[in-house]
């Protein structure tokens, strides 16, 4: 019987989203949709001293305004009964044992590994510590961790992405479950919700592909069934440089201050790396019934935030009246005007703030651009322009007497005199504009 799909963004709300974290939020946000299952929202809050209740209201925030609405929240700070108990459970079962190295004498191991030609894997001395010798540690002060004892045999899965997936156990550290402390770590927590919440999809970064290898044994120690992972690719910047560092400065928050719209932001990062072509999707359901994981690859991607203005300008320029209405109105537009003034402006703008600038122009007039050899015949065009006020009619009919009275014809007599009006070299259609620029100033 096939289980119902159930899939999980686990972020930890120590800082706000970025595309990064998007990228798998989205994944596997539209798989679940496109199986019309459950997409959780797991708040990944076990580090108490970094998670913030401001972080947690900014990822609920920025999903929200994506659109990617969850079906229920688990916050794994009020789990950890459940952690004890399996953590219990492990131990009885001779997968857990404590350790007492401090960091200073594990790095010293890994020091003298690396010196010898081995791999930094943890030598498992503290395994067979007597009950003594781990008193004798506590008496001198050392506080136990907890490992988990992996089976030293080769980790073998389909990837959903990358394909087949195989990793020898044996080069591999025993895994830190618990530190010293008592914080349960992510690669414990994680394996035991995922188990016990039914996930039976995950989709990460390719970062991850170790934390999955060691993830398996542990939900398999725990009598789970381990879902099926993929592993996408990381995002680099335009040119291929490393993005991590730069990721702070690409959070949602800051893409939305920037007028990014959220169907720009999503039709972009449900096809980037795959090998179908970015098109602006229409709604969240039509990116969820196109998306197939299996047609992503496995090289680094490039990720460019000026792709997403393109995209952007198409989104807001198929927006209906209604949908900006109270957006036009505050910029002081009147009622009668508003309809109109979007009708004029919304094929010359990339983002929403883009209006701002037309409506100053139209209640304002514009400095005029004449070069200098238009000075003249700008003049005159102006001497015959018709009193106010003008109609959709007024540019051909005041262009034609120009080009009458000038010879003048083409871009040499409609760019000066657009240039004149507006201070601009492009805009909307003139005959259009040029009714509402009759407004009387304002301010």
């Amino acid at each position: 019987m096939t289980r119902p799909v159930v899939t999980r963004f686990a972020p930890s709300p120590t800082g706000y989203i970025h595309v990064g974290n998007l990228r798998t939020a989205l994944m596997n946000y539209l798989i679940a949709r496109k199986a019309g299952g459950t997409f959780i929202l797991r708040l990944d809050d076990t580090d108490q001293e970094r998670s913030k209740q401001e972080y947690v209201d900014g990822i609920m925030q920025d999903l929200d305004w994506l659109g990617l609405h969850w079906d229920r929240v688990e916050r794994q700070s009020l789990r950890y009964d459940r952690y004890r108990t399996a953590a219990d459970r492990l131990r009885a079962e001779g997968r857990f044992y404590e350790c007492f190295e401090t960091p200073t004498e594990l790095d010293l191991k890994r020091k003298k590994a690396a010196a010898m030609g081995r791999p930094p894997v943890y030598d498992r001395a503290s395994l067979g510590m007597t009950e003594e010798q781990k008193a004798a540690a506590r008496a001198e002060g050392k506080q136990g961790y907890w490992r988990f004892l992996l089976n030293q045999t080769r980790i073998e899965w389909e990837d959903g992405i990358i394909g087949p997936l195989s990793i020898d156990a044996a080069s591999v550290s025993d895994p830190v479950l618990i530190r010293a402390d008592g914080q349960v770590l992510y690669t414990f927590a994680s394996s035991v919700d995922d188990i016990e919440m039914g996930v039976t999809n995950i989709v990460r970064g390719a970062d991850h592909v170790t934390n999955t290898a060691t993830q398996i044994q542990i939900m398999e120690a725990l009598g789970g069934t381990p879902p099926a992972f993929a592993h996408h690719s990381l995002l680099t910047g335009a040119q291929g440089e490393e993005l991590s560092k730069r990721l702070g400065t690409l959070s949602l928050r800051d893409l939305r201050a920037r007028g990014v719209e959220p169907m720009a932001l999503l039709s972009l990062m449900a096809r980037l790396g795959s090998s179908k072509p970015v098109e602006l999707a229409g709604s969240i359901e039509e990116l969820a019934e196109g998306f197939d994981v299996s047609s992503f690859g496995a090289a680094p991607t490039k990720f460019d935030a000026e792709d997403l203005f393109p995209l952007t300008r198409g989104v807001v320029q198929g927006k209906p009246f209604a949908e900006v209405r109270e957006r036009i109105a505050a910029l002081g537009v009147p009622d009668d005007m508003a309809e109109a003034f979007w009708a004029v402006a919304k094929g010359n703008i990339t983002v929403l703030d883009d209006l701002a600038g037309w409506w100053a122009l139209i209640r304002d007039g514009a400095a005029p651009l004449v070069d200098e050899a238009d000075r003249d015949f700008v003049a005159q065009a102006l001497a015959m322009l018709p009193p106010q006020p003008w109609t959709t009619a007024t540019w051909g009919q005041w262009t034609a007497a120009v080009k009458e009275a000038t010879g003048r014809k083409g871009k040499d007599l409609f760019r000066p005199l657009r240039r004149a009006l507006t201070g601009r070299d492009a805009g909307p259609e003139m005959a259009d504009l040029m009714p509402l620029l009759q407004r009387p100033k304002q301010g």
